[in-house]
């Protein structure tokens, strides 16, 4: 197998699957016959890593990136959707918040400061309602549990009982979705 080394001062070997390519990080002290060893130890995870990337791109390939027009368009429905789910969702938590921001996030669905000040990816318009509350229902929470905690995700499903399953969903949709926006 080709692979590439980053050398560091890490302590340990890590590899990476990058753009379908095989990046091993390992410390400045490391060998090669090291790390050759490591790499072939773990050669049916990087086949299977391959293969997941491969199958993703596959399916990406049926994508279309969306438009700074439609992005826009997703933005300003968000604006309208968002604001009174919070506001319920709130109220049934029993907590406070502050601004509400909608954003074109490249790695997250959303996110709650240390002053309740809420951010929200407005992707989250193309999914079903369902993660987008349980999306809005995870940052509230956080008001009450700066952390992920089981008493954070016992809260969580207080409120929301069917999170796991939504959360589940945008795992294993959110992806594609995210691409949508990264290659337009």
């Amino acid at each position: 197998m080709k692979y590439e080394i980053i050398r560091s001062g890490r302590k340990t070997i890590a590899i990476q699957i990058k753009d379908g390519q095989i990046i091993v990080r390992a410390p400045l002290h490391a060998t090669l016959s090291e790390i050759d060893k490591v790499v072939t130890d773990n050669s049916a995870w990087i086949e299977k890593q391959q293969k997941k990337a491969q199958e993703r791109d596959a399916r990406h390939q049926e994508l279309v990136p969306l438009s700074a027009e439609e992005l826009q368009a997703l933005a300003d429905r968000a604006l309208e959707v968002i604001p009174p789910r919070v506001k319920y969702y709130a109220e049934k938590i029993g907590v406070t918040y502050g601004r509400i921001t909608i954003r074109n996030q490249r790695s997250r669905w959303g996110s709650c400061s240390s002053r309740g000040n809420l951010n929200f990816n407005c992707l989250l318009m193309l999914a079903p309602p369902q993660v987008l509350d349980s999306v809005i229902v995870h940052e509230l929470c956080h008001r009450k549990q700066m952390n992920h905690s089981a008493q954070f995700y016992s809260e969580i499903e207080r409120v929301f009982p069917e999170y796991r399953k939504w959360h589940d969903w945008l795992r294993q949709n959110g992806e594609s979705l995210m691409w949508r926006m990264l290659n337009n």
